[in-house]
């Protein structure tokens, strides 16, 4: 997906990737945090852009989710 936003907007590359980190809070259990990519994109003006994003929103919250 990385690729198909920079072939919409170049200039996205210094804004990529989406950054997830996790971090154990306790013995037994982690923390997991992600960007909101559609957040990031919206200093750009480019709606092609901002579909991707939220493709990409989708993905990571369902994999958060799923942890």
């Amino acid at each position: 997906m990385a690729h198909q936003a920079i072939g919409i907007e170049p200039k996205v590359g210094a804004m990529l990737p989406c950054n997830v980190i996790v971090r154990r809070t306790g013995a037994h259990s982690v923390m997991v945090s992600a960007i909101d990519p559609q957040a990031s994109m919206e200093a750009i003006p480019n709606d092609q852009l901002k579909s991707v994003a939220g493709q990409v929103g989708d993905m990571l919250r369902k994999a958060v989710a799923a942890i």
